[in-house]
């Protein structure tokens, strides 16, 4: 596949990319990354960023594809998001935390307007955050539980669903978020004897193992550390309202309570965003994404005073705090989301490409032609009885 047509710069600065219809997208993305240069683009939902990565692996198997999706759940929810949603974006963040990609190899991140608009947790709770085991080596036990509990694994008997583990003298069973199956790693004292995978209907094991990488599964760490922080933050946000609060109760015997992710700002001393994670990277945005970015800004504000209102002095709150019932107290939009100037901010550090499915209007200024065009939908035409279909094509080739 020869090199892009179009050079991607490192000059701050933005760029519209016309002539680039969806497909074609990958195709130029693809091309840039294969120089070896990171990139970080951003898609409009979910749906159109799985279509992209299932493109970008199909046209650049050489080059390192990461999807970070958002959380599935809505802006101030009061749910948690999905457990391997949470560990696979926690996957992500201690991949980009970590070591760089090898010389050449390229490497991009497709994240979302609402993952990115979100703050994530700094770079040291992820740099070296990850766990490996190998057969023949050595383990410390009261580490790895400790490690577990403060990533939001649940201890049980017996280890049936992604995120449980079990402790059975020798016998430890993990079950990884995200992971085909389970691990178990059999124990002599402190040497890891063998590790071997297994099916957790029938508990018997499916092969061995020579090593085994676990990554942290969840975004909110909730070590001592991090309790203690939370504790005085939730106290000096809530200064009348913090007794009887079931969600600081939960919080300060160490148990994760639902929907305590949107109180992540409390549990760090300041939150970063996916940028930080990629300094270098030029950002290159969907057709429509700014838009995007406008409607989720708006929700964001929205849902946010819903829950304000409802927490700022009413009586039923009040009755509901004094029964010792939950009262949800939001953090403040601008310590959990970026806001609309400090997007403009970050986006004017970067390179930054927006791509449009449009030719370039003629003498425009920052805008390039990749040059493709959307292909002609001959669906209607062919709906129609006195229409043949043949001519339609021969029609728009010629």
């Amino acid at each position: 596949m020869p090199d892009s047509p179009l050079p991607l710069d490192t000059r701050p600065g933005a760029l519209v990319v016309a002539g680039a219809p969806e497909g074609a997208d990958a195709l130029l993305l693809g091309a840039w990354a294969a120089q070896g240069r990171p990139l970080l683009h951003v898609a409009r939902d979910d749906a159109r960023l799985y279509r992209l990565v299932d493109h970008l692996r199909f046209f650049r198997p050489g080059v390192e594809i990461v999807a970070f999706p958002a959380w599935d759940t809505l802006p101030y929810d009061r749910v948690s998001p999905n457990v391997e949603l949470m560990a696979d974006r926690a996957s992500v963040l201690a991949r980009l935390a970590g070591a760089r990609p090898a010389e050449g190899q390229g490497l991009v991140v497709v994240t979302t307007v609402s993952a990115i608009l979100q703050r994530v947790p700094p770079r040291e709770v992820f740099a070296g955050a990850t766990l490996s085991f190998r057969r023949g080596g050595t383990l410390d036990l009261e580490k790895l539980t400790a490690f577990l509990a403060a990533h939001g694994f649940n201890r049980t008997g017996t280890v049936r669903e992604p995120g449980e583990f079990a402790v059975r003298g020798g016998l430890i069973d993990l079950f990884p978020p995200g992971a085909a199956e389970p691990v178990r790693l059999d124990l002599f004292g402190q040497s890891i004897e063998a590790i071997r995978g297994f099916d957790p209907l029938s508990q018997k094991t499916t092969g061995a193992r020579e090593s085994f990488a676990l990554a942290p599964v969840s975004e909110l760490v909730l070590d001592e550390a991090r309790i203690t922080l939370f504790r005085e933050r939730y106290r000096a946000a809530n200064p009348q309202d913090w007794r009887n609060d079931p969600l600081y109760e939960a919080v300060s015997a160490g148990q994760r309570f639902v929907g305590m992710e949107q109180w992540l700002p409390h549990f760090y001393g300041g939150l970063e965003t996916l940028f930080h994670y990629l300094p270098g990277a030029a950002v290159t945005m969907d057709h429509q994404a700014e838009q995007a970015v406008e409607a989720r800004l708006e929700l964001i504000a929205d849902y946010y005073e819903a829950r304000r209102s409802l927490a700022a002095g009413s009586k039923a709150a009040a009755e509901k705090s004094a029964a010792g019932e939950f009262v949800y107290r939001p953090v403040p939009p601008g310590s959990l989301y970026l806001d609309k100037a400090e997007w403009k901010a970050r986006l004017a550090e970067r390179r930054v490409a927006a791509f449009s499915p449009f030719a370039a209007p003629e003498g425009a200024s920052g805008v390039a032609d990749a040059g493709y065009r959307q292909a002609p939908d001959f669906s209607a035409a062919r709906h129609q009885g006195d229409v043949n279909l043949f001519d339609e094509v021969r029609k728009t080739l010629a």
